[in-house]
């Protein structure tokens, strides 16, 4: 099959009839037609360019260096200005009246009113002799001339008969005119040179003023000196700061007292690792206004939140000012004295213990006379370690009995083996069994010992300080006991919370005492009645508000306790503590502490000493229940390692031992039992007594009959 090939263009020389010599086929190719280039208007390529040369980082940089120096010319003639113009002026006077009326100052106010109403009249004055002065000056000026000329004479008298010549008489006078001659000379030459650079020289020292003040916006300030951190407080800084706070009364005030802000402040004091200042607020601004905007004005003023604490003072309308040095707050304020003196013993009575610092620096020490405590604190903050401290510093007192529950049973307080009459620790419902039992055995004791002071109320007690470490886990125990009352809970029928609030109730009069540490405070896991039961409360860094004020109390956390602004993590150790024992500055209700750290080691190289100092204490780990007693092996081990024992510290210590069993016994039911056995308690100083030996021989003998008694 032939295809005909039909040519595009035919050759008009060539016929139609005759075929074509070569067949050629035409190929079409689509080709893209190059893209239309627009030329870029000359409005939009001069905005490009002058966009890059304005944002340019050399652009940026003279403009800054020509802002700064520009502003310190301007600032600097400003500040002179003002300068002379008070000088001249009063301008001052008038501002400081305005200072204090708008300080509600107004003994102050008269004060500078007199003295402004002074400095007029001085000024009249002198306005008054400059009236009368030309007249003066041109006595003067007449009387200076003659005995100027009459005194050259006499010296040109004197040098002609000296050189006997007699026209050395007008030579004095001569070289004066020769002088003055020189000196207008010299005036002439020197003139114009000092018209041309005097301009210069005022510009330079108007110029540096300006730089001295920083009077230049931040932006345009060299990078050293936008950076503020660590700067110095200052009276024209803490009244700069109050015045950005966005309180409008406060800052309209200090807007109309001028520079004389500073009117308001008291003397600016070093305090340990910072400063402190009182303001005296203007009328119309309240204490706590101020308080609530503790960020704001530490960011004012250059530092942390943490590192600005305010306070309310005794005086009406005036907040305390604690500013840190930027970053002291974050450095170890050094081991506990416990730890470096081996020597420290306690006295629980009249004694301090040695807890830490305030934030001024000053040693922060702890009375536990009499007081009951509680520590909380969320997880992880130092808590143990807190109330651990303490107790390190009272067992150096070989008087204080101590009976203590680890309901977190870390092995934190394991160094009191040996120590504690009572030490339970453990995290278990069985462990919570045996502290509320063992809260119970307080409760006993401080009802005999109130027995024994209405019958005798001169009568003193040991102290006995009973301590309950992660105590939330009691509250928040469900078991109950087999009469159905639950250990844990915040109702009266719960045996922990009565046990405690009974202690908190009526202990410190018979010096039985009950200390706590719990986490995260609420209702549930610290009831109301508990908490405010304790004399001492601390607490570390807390999550919310409403918990600061279950740990501290409404009175605390209002007149500026914050311990929920304590940074979780970082504050390790700091307390915000509300007592009496502590030392608080007046018109305060409470004081920030920075405690030591006893690591385990140095806790337990405490308790060594402490155990040196005592007869020996047999720690009693578990307190059974429900069993039958064997009351001989039981005094055996309640003794421990002592050679005698009072025979009413022998009852309380079988008390603790098995509250069912012991229970009400007396000093007549302990007879009983040594002289079955052929022993009873002696004398010793006029107390009864009773002897180790006594107790391991009647054991001993006891063995012995029923090995013969067996044998036959």
């Amino acid at each position: 099959m032939t295809e005909n090939v039909v040519p595009l263009f035919k050759n008009p020389t060539t016929s139609s009839d005759e075929p074509p010599a070569e067949a050629a086929v035409a190929v079409l190719s689509v080709v893209d037609e190059p893209p239309v280039v627009r030329p870029v208007p000359l409005w939009v390529r001069t905005g490009r360019t002058a966009r890059t040369i304005a944002t340019h980082e050399r652009t940026r940089t003279a403009a800054g260096v020509v802002v700064r120096h520009g502003s310190y010319v301007l600032g600097g003639t400003r500040v002179v200005a003002k300068r002379a113009w008070d000088g001249r002026t009063a301008a001052r006077y008038e501002r400081m009246i305005r200072a204090a009326e708008a300080a509600g100052n107004y003994e102050a106010a008269a004060d500078w009113e007199a003295r402004g109403a002074a400095f007029r009249a001085a000024r009249h004055k002198r306005r008054m002799d400059l009236i009368t002065s030309p007249e003066r000056l041109a006595k003067n000026a007449a009387y200076g001339t003659g005995g100027t000329i009459g005194g050259l004479l006499v010296i040109g008298i004197a040098l002609a008969i000296a050189t006997k010549e007699p026209s050395d008489v007008v030579t004095p006078l001569m070289a004066l005119v020769d002088l003055i001659h020189f000196l207008v000379v010299f005036v002439t030459v020197m003139w114009g040179p000092l018209v041309a650079v005097g301009p210069w020289v005022a510009l330079a020292g108007v110029w540096a003023v300006g730089r001295h003040r920083q009077a230049a916006p931040n932006w345009a300030l060299p990078a050293t000196a936008r950076s503020t951190d660590g700067e110095p407080i200052t009276p024209s800084i803490v009244v700069k700061a109050l015045r950005d706070l966005g309180i409008g009364p406060l800052r309209n005030a200090i807007k109309e007292m001028g520079d004389a802000g500073a009117s308001m402040l008291g003397p600016i004091t070093i305090a340990g690792c910072g400063i402190e200042v009182d303001v005296t607020l203007p009328s119309g601004v309240s204490t706590n206004e101020v308080q609530g905007k503790r960020r704001k004005l530490a960011e004012n003023l250059s530092r942390h939140e943490h590192e600005v604490f305010i306070t309310i003072p005794v005086a009406a309308r005036t907040v305390r000012l604690w500013v840190a040095d930027s970053g002291a707050l974050d450095e170890p304020i050094g081991p506990s004295p416990l730890v470096t003196d081996d020597t420290m013993t306690a006295d629980y009575t009249k004694g301090k213990a040695p807890w830490g610092q305030d934030l001024r620096g000053d040693a922060a020490a702890l009375s536990l006379y009499q007081r009951h405590l509680l520590i909380t604190g969320l997880s992880n903050q130092g808590k143990t370690a807190a109330l651990r401290a303490l107790a390190l510093w009272a067992c150096l007192d070989r008087r204080v009995e101590f009976r203590i529950a680890d309901l977190k049973g870390a092995g934190d307080w394991a160094m009191f083996e040996g120590l504690a009459t009572v030490l339970i620790q453990g995290p278990a419902d069985e462990q919570v069994v045996e502290a509320t039992e063992m809260v119970e055995s307080l409760v006993e004791e401080m009802n005999r010992r109130i027995e024994i002071r209405r019958r005798d109320p001169g009568a003193v007690f040991a102290p006995l300080i009973g301590i309950v470490d992660e105590a939330q886990v009691a509250f928040m125990c469900p078991v109950k006991d087999d009469e159905g009352r639950p250990y844990g809970g915040a109702k009266a029928t719960s045996r922990y919370f009565m046990g405690v609030r009974k202690v908190n109730n009526q202990g410190r009069v018979v010096d039985v005492l009950m200390w706590q540490g719990t986490q995260d405070p609420t209702d549930q896991n610290l009831p109301k009645l508990v908490r405010e039961g304790a004399h001492t409360r601390a607490s570390l860094a807390l999550g919310t508000e409403s918990q600061a004020r279950m740990a501290l109390g409404d009175k605390a956390v209002d007149g500026g306790a914050a311990p929920h602004l304590l940074r979780q993590g970082l504050d390790k150790g700091t307390l915000v503590v509300a007592s009496d024992g502590i030392k608080v500055p007046v018109g305060q209700s409470s004081i920030t502490v920075r405690t030591h750290f006893i690591d385990d080691a140095g806790a337990t190289a405490i308790t060594d000493r402490a155990k040196a100092l005592r007869d020996g204490v047999t720690t009693l780990t578990v307190i059974e229940r429900g069993e039958e007693r064997d009351a001989l092996a039981d005094i055996a081990t309640v003794i421990g390692d002592e050679q005698r024992l009072f025979t009413q510290d022998v009852l309380k210590r079988l008390a603790a031992l098995s509250t069912e069993a012991y229970d009400g016994w007396t000093n007549g039911d302990l007879k009983r039992v040594l002289e079955a056995e052929g022993e009873e308690p002696k004398k010793s100083h006029g107390r009864m007594v009773v002897h180790r030996d006594h107790v391991q021989r009647a054991i001993a003998n006891r063995d012995t009959q029923g090995s013969a008694s067996a044998a036959e």
